[in-house]
């Protein structure tokens, strides 16, 4: 019987995705790889928020280098070219992303948790680009989402190094956006998910697929995107609903 290396779950319109492949620390393997890239296509219709977990001490090791095999440069760039396409499906897929951290988030683990939009971590939570150290180089997309979350030099120096960074300062670089007690990221990635899926759906895909998009962008091409963005979003029918309620409620205090 095959290994499940990685399980869903749905809940109302919250769909949890978790790696589950404990005792490798939910190293990547292209069979991991592949049951992601699965669980992703399989999105049931109607999802508002995605979670994306894992099983055990640790969120993901990065890189499982007991299957490390030997390539040329065309496989190399081939296979590396596999690991954007699905994290591209998981940043741009037009439905947000939650991820709860704990224990060990390195080298494809750090890409990984790179491409969610909203990141929550343990207090155990420690961050590592160690690629340097082996000899190689990133190629899950970190010289873009991760350089661009805590700086191309910040990004050198962890590769250069191989430094661990502990989850404060994690947390002070944006790697994580919320810091909660041992135990508690998955139950917060759900309290997060539940405000997240109250929005309205357009300007939840407007947010995750627009943002990242526009700060690829030359200023004024980035202007003219937002405001495009902007017309679709305030012409739905729904905003007009949303408006009357806020409206409504003027002078009860903000919603919590």
């Amino acid at each position: 019987m095959s290994e499940t290396l990685v399980k869903t779950s749905l809940d109302d319109s919250i769909y949890t995705i978790t790696l589950a492949r404990p005792a490798k620390r939910n190293a990547v393997s292209d069979r991991l790889l592949a049951a992601l890239e699965e669980a992703l296509v399989a999105t049931p219709e109607g999802t508002r928020v995605i979670i994306l977990a894992a099983e055990g001490k640790h969120f993901c090791a990065g890189l499982d280098l007991s299957e490390h095999q030997h390539r040329e440069p065309f496989g190399v760039m081939q296979h590396s070219r596999g690991w954007h396409r699905i994290f591209d499906r998981l940043q741009n897929g037009g439905i947000p992303v939650v991820a709860a951290l704990q224990g060990a988030v390195i080298g494809g683990g750090v890409e990984l948790a790179s491409a969610t939009h909203v990141r929550v971590a343990e207090p155990n939570t420690i961050y590592q680009l160690p690629e340097g150290r082996h000899g190689i180089f990133v190629g899950g997309g970190a010289s873009v989402r991760v350089s661009r979350i805590i700086g191309p030099g910040r990004m050198c120096e962890m590769m250069l190094t191989g430094r661990i960074i502990e989850a404060d300062e994690g947390q002070r670089l944006g790697l994580s956006h919320y810091l909660v007690g041992e135990g508690e990221s998955l139950d917060k990635a759900r309290q997060l998910a539940k405000r997240i899926a109250e929005n309205a759906p357009m300007a939840n895909w407007a947010m995750v697929s627009a943002i990242s998009r526009i700060d690829d962008m030359a200023s004024e091409d980035g202007l003219f995107v937002e405001s495009l963005t902007a017309a679709l979003t305030q012409t739905s029918p729904e905003v007009a609903a949303r408006i009357g309620e806020f409206l409504e409620r003027k002078g009860q205090g903000p919603r919590t």
